[in-house]
């Protein structure tokens, strides 16, 4: 079984962080977000990759490579225009063939991509989408499901007294090839608004498969805050996470920290970032080549890469530093 991976947006939620980079290539606990990806469907039996890629779209064959690193083989297309999901689909279709996973490139979801697929394959679907329950869901489109898995319909953002279920679209589907050979070619479109609906619509079979593992979206600078200090805090597990975690520390081997430094709570330290005498880190991520002054005091924030952070600052909760940023001595942020 291929995967498509569609990383073709601009990454515009997370920006400051997303303004020199494609949100995919932006760390998670100090690999690349997409390494993640990667390495959970090569571990479901995946051996070939494809890259749906538009934003930035010569960085990813920098990064990554023809996937040998990765143990299987990667392959680009790129959008010259943006598409959307549908259109994503779409235009790399012409290298898909027979059952295929297909994932966002901004959702990390532990989901049992071997499972998913037993199911999809046991109930014949043309297609299969992974769902998750969240607690408020007037927040969310919702995909209801009847009590064999078949999806009856979709609900977008519903009002409290519209609520019939709990379950979303996590962005990990299973497609056969007659869902993608309906998708117009060369004009954009979304899976969610446009494909799903209009095959729901003609009466084609489309499975929901509802996974309680862990899921979140990492589009946005909260949420990208929040799964390090999830995977930080072993909420969720990923072979993915480089070692060196000594409790809810993450330091990279190329970072050198002051010995009278204090770090508290969930951090995570970058490549050749270094943090100076009594700086105090909590609860916070910092990127590669970040230099930290001496009794700096960061909390709950995120600190882009290469900044520079002078002594006696105060980084406070919520910031989010772009890279290359500088606070200057006894700054307040």
């Amino acid at each position: 079984m291929k995967a498509l991976i569609l990383i073709g947006g601009l990454g515009t939620r997370l920006r400051p962080l997303t303004l020199k980079a494609p949100k995919p290539l932006i760390p998670v606990a100090n690999v690349p977000f997409i390494y993640h990806q990667i390495l959970q469907v090569k571990a479901a039996g995946v051996r070939e990759v494809i890259l749906a890629m538009g934003y930035k779209a010569s960085m990813f064959r920098r990064a990554l490579g023809n996937g040998k690193r990765f143990g299987l083989k990667l392959r680009y297309v790129e959008e010259k225009r943006p598409l959307g999901t549908g259109g994503g689909v779409g235009n790399a279709s012409q290298f898909l063939d027979g059952t295929t996973l297909i994932m966002n490139g901004d959702n990390l979801h532990d989901l049992d991509i071997r499972r998913f697929l037993a199911n999809h394959r046991k109930k014949k679907g043309i297609v299969s989408i992974a769902l998750t329950r969240v607690a408020d869901p007037t927040q969310f489109g919702l995909v209801e499901t009847d009590a064999g898995g078949r999806i009856k319909r979709f609900l977008e953002k519903p009002s409290a007294n519209q609520i019939t279920c709990d379950t979303i679209n996590s962005g990990a589907y299973l497609f056969e090839p007659q869902a993608w050979e309906t998708i117009p070619k060369g004009r954009p479109s979304s899976l969610e608004r446009d494909l799903f609906p209009n095959l729901l619509t003609k009466g084609r079979r489309l499975l929901g498969f509802i996974s309680d593992r862990y899921w979140i979206d990492i589009g946005t600078r909260e949420k990208y805050h929040q799964v390090h200090m999830d995977l930080l805090r072993k909420k969720a597990k990923f072979s993915s996470i480089p070692k060196g975690r000594k409790g809810s520390l993450l330091v990279d081997k190329l970072a050198r920290v002051s010995k009278s430094a204090i770090l508290d709570g969930a951090v995570c330290i970058g490549p050749k970032v270094t943090v100076g005498p009594e700086a105090r880190l909590s609860n916070c991520v910092i990127l590669a080549g970040t230099k930290i002054g001496a009794r700096a005091a960061v909390s709950d924030c995120v600190v882009g890469p290469r900044c520079r952070i002078g002594s006696d600052v105060v980084v406070r909760a919520g910031t989010v530093l772009g890279e290359g940023s500088v606070l200057s001595d006894y700054t307040r942020a």
